[in-house]
């Protein structure tokens, strides 16, 4: 991994059209290697669009993106890159395949004509479900899990091919507060232990505050971006339209 305090993925004056209406507009922001960074803001403001040019699925209309030094679309070393989706509405209870052959597709690298044959639980597929907390799932059916256990096997999909960058697009959506605790205490666990850098991007301004150590808060164009103590009501305001008050509770403040 890059030593801590690295860029790696930077957003240089980047803008984006759908159909001539503007959905990111003037983003300029840097996120470096260990960072814990939230993208907020309200629905429709751009967060998945970011996302999405960071990964290279969409192209900027202006400016510039560099991820890990490159452009997202000459990027070439995805296995750097692990990608959580959200579960938006759970996985058909029927669907076949275990959480070990869901896990191990994310070691996918190619077409391999002896795959078939290979075993599911390698030791990649194993430190996998261990670092995500269900390798005790690992012979269910993905179908018969929990919203929140199902988030938690994408999460080590994305795991397994050892990511230096974990990317996150509304990860608690659909699940229980329980469920939202535990992923977010995973999130943490991966920042803080293994050093893994995660972006994730939330409508929960509450709760992304109190892990990130940076945050970016969009809407179409960027509102704030730094250390979520230095966020003021001001800003916040200007985020959503209207007055908001976020209370806080952590080292650095008792309530705000």
């Amino acid at each position: 991994m890059r030593n801590k305090g690295t860029p790696i993925l930077e957003f240089r004056s980047v803008s984006y059209r759908y159909s001539g209406t503007v959905a990111v507009d003037d983003i300029t922001l840097t996120m470096s290697a260990g960072d814990f960074m939230a993208v907020v803001g309200p629905n429709g403001s751009g967060k998945t669009t970011l996302i999405k040019l960071a990964l290279g699925l969409l192209k900027p209309s202006g400016g510039r993106i560099r991820l890990f030094d490159h452009e997202p679309g000459d990027f070439l070393d995805w296995h750097r890159v692990g990608y959580v989706p959200q579960v938006a509405a759970g996985i058909q209870e029927r669907f076949p395949a275990t959480v070990a052959e869901i896990v191990a597709h994310g070691s996918y690298s190619g077409f391999a004509p002896l795959r078939f044959w290979k075993r599911t639980k390698t030791a990649e597929v194993m430190a996998a479900l261990e670092a995500a907390g269900v390798a005790h799932l690992s012979d269910r059916r993905i179908g018969e899990l929990s919203v929140g256990q199902q988030q938690r096997v994408l999460v080590a999909r994305a795991l397994v091919g050892e990511p230096h960058l974990l990317v996150l697009d509304e990860p608690a959506a659909g699940i229980d507060a329980a469920g939202e605790e535990a992923l977010n205490d995973l999130l943490q666990r991966l920042n803080h232990e293994q050093g893994i850098s995660v972006l994730i991007v939330s409508h929960d301004i509450g709760a992304v505050m109190r892990q990130a150590n940076t945050v970016a808060c969009i809407n179409r164009s960027l509102v704030f971006h730094g250390q979520p103590h230095e966020l003021t009501q001001n800003e916040l305001g200007k985020l959503y339209g209207f007055p908001v008050e976020v209370l806080l509770h952590d080292a650095l403040h008792e309530h705000r």
